[in-house]
């Protein structure tokens, strides 16, 4: 059978309309979820994937950890549940963190979709569990079983009938389970409306099956990111950092190899895993570099399989970026996020003008206690420090990166959960000063005002080595969690009782380019918006008053 092609326009055209589709998936998934985590912080991704499993198009609203892992979850649900066996109505998930996304509290959901009783594609949802059982997300785990309940590829519905059990399973495991199972059946709603969607889709442009204009636009893609791999400079370069663990510091080394219009990206060098929960499994070290390969090349194109292509990844058994089973893996973004910058330290000398500074990176912290209302609460408070400067641009200010998770509201967290929230405001001279210069950090006071003892999982990075500026640039500020003002682990569990405080000061984002380059009037303009005091001005840009 003859295969059929698209022009330009038509294949712009209906990848446009796919992208649509996968945005009201995750509309719908919004809209229809429970927890602040989806519903405002939008910790998810969404997927079309064809017939053969081959990633189509992803929402324009999803996480970054999430590029890439969706095939793979695909295929291993397809190894038990083949598809010759699979029915309409099924719905398949797991959040086993190596099958997954890297860690348990990240459910993977996905339903098959059929056309005149064939099986013409997959839609798949990832969102991050409000709970999950166990201790909670956070890095206190020193086994995978303490961290929660982990499901092995399960189906959750069997033409079109929920499996009650599982239900059940869920519920009796979970501190929030109103949350966590109106959660996981939001996945299976957005699911369904997506195969509805994408067969009106099929049905609008007179497709019987969607093999080749997926691969039509994986080609394109994957042509696109190889011509921005060219204009790199062969070569093999190395990197390696010290980054805070939880008892001591450990290393992560890479060397990229640039041949051609391909990448290899190689972790070997990179410290063995820990027992605490800071543990990274491939996928999430294979997302990461990943990112910041394609905010190097390609950044514009949406999120397909074809990009990945030209991109391999490997590292050792065991080592800190590639763990195995039963290492903790709960907070595995606190070293996770560090790929990039390893990424973007290796390539600086292959193509500088494209690198960007450390970023400030986001702070996570789990919530769980009872609401002044006297229900129970799991949750996640999520800020950011200052992104990492630009060659030619400054760093975004409080800007979450290499993640993009939104920042629940300040009126919607204090309903939620009785914290009053007593200060948000942002850190002048926080940010690396450069040509460029980094975004600033922020500092945010919070008080337990619940009427109950409250326990707070803290998940911090960048506490003990500073975001790093390039090319002359300087370092960002370091980040700092204090209790009742005293500095505590980055990484540690408390309790706050009624009344008691916790205050997050965000790292800032580290320059690019030396400071006595930055154009005076830009100097000036940070003075007069607070990003920069005029004792900084003179410090660190020779800028005085």
């Amino acid at each position: 059978m003859t295969q059929p092609t698209y022009d330009a326009v038509s294949l712009a055209i209906m990848w446009d309309r796919l992208i649509s589709v996968t945005d009201e998936i995750v509309s719908t998934l919004v809209r229809t979820s429970f927890s602040t985590i989806v519903r405002e912080s939008y910790d998810l991704s969404v997927v079309l994937l064809d017939a053969e499993g081959k990633l189509m198009a992803q929402g324009s609203f999803s996480v970054p950890v999430f590029i890439g892992t969706a095939p793979r979850t695909l295929r291993y649900m397809l190894e038990k549940f083949p598809p010759e066996t699979l029915k309409p109505g099924d719905v398949i998930a797991t959040n086993d963190p190596w099958m997954g996304t890297g860690h348990i509290f990240d459910i993977s959901v996905m339903r098959p979709v059929f056309r005149d009783g064939r099986l013409i594609g997959y839609t798949m949802s990832i969102t991050h569990l409000p709970d999950i059982g166990g201790l909670g997300f956070g890095a206190a785990a020193t086994e995978v079983f303490h961290e929660g309940l982990r499901l092995p590829i399960c189906k959750l519905a069997s033409e079109g009938t929920l499996d009650p059990f599982i239900l059940e399973l869920v519920e009796t495991n979970v501190r929030v389970p109103d949350q966590t199972v109106g959660d996981l059946l939001a996945n299976v709603t957005c699911n369904e409306v997506g195969g509805r969607q994408l067969l009106d889709f099929m049905d609008e442009y007179g497709l019987d099956e969607l093999g080749p204009l997926s691969e039509a636009i994986r080609s394109q893609s994957e042509s696109a990111m190889r011509d921005k791999i060219a204009e790199m400079a062969n070569g093999t370069y190395a990197h390696e950092i010290q980054i805070e663990g939880v008892e001591g510091p450990s290393t992560l080394a890479c060397t990229v190899e640039v041949k051609d219009e391909s990448i290899h990206a190689d972790f070997t060098g990179t410290s063995g895993c820990v027992r605490h929960g800071i543990n990274v499994p491939l996928c999430y070290t294979n997302a990461m570099t990943l990112y910041a390969i394609k905010c190097m090349t390609a950044a514009t194109i949406p999120n397909n399989e074809g990009f990945t292509r030209p991109v391999t990844v490997s590292a050792p058994e065991g080592c800190l970026l590639h763990a195995q089973p039963p290492s903790p893996t709960g907070g595995r973004h606190i070293i996770g996020h560090f790929v990039p910058s390893l990424i973007f330290g290796a390539l600086a000398e292959s193509a500088p003008d494209k690198v960007q500074a450390d970023c400030g990176m986001m702070d996570l912290m789990t919530i769980q206690g009872t609401a002044p209302n006297g229900r129970g609460i799991s949750t996640i408070y999520f800020s950011s420090g200052g992104f990492g400067a630009l060659a030619g641009q400054d760093g975004g200010d409080t800007v979450p990166g290499p993640s993009n998770m939104a920042v629940v509201p300040v009126e919607t967290w204090e309903a939620i959960t009785g914290m009053t929230v007593l200060e948000k405001r942002f850190l002048p001279d926080s940010g690396g000063p450069g040509a460029a210069r980094g975004g600033v950090g922020q500092a945010v006071h919070l008080r337990n005002d619940s009427g109950h003892p409250m326990t707070v999982f803290c998940m911090a990075n960048r506490t003990e080595f500073p975001p790093v500026g390039f090319d002359g640039g300087q370092n960002g500020q370091m980040r700092e969690h204090r209790v009742n003002g005293e500095i505590v682990h980055p990484k540690g569990s408390y309790v706050l009782q009624n009344g008691d405080t916790i205050t997050l000061t965000q790292a800032g984002g580290g320059g690019i380019g030396d400071p006595k380059a930055r154009d005076r009037a830009k100097v000036l303009a940070d003075v007069r918006d607070g990003f920069v005091t005029a004792e900084g001005a003179e410090r660190d840009y020779f800028v005085t008053f």
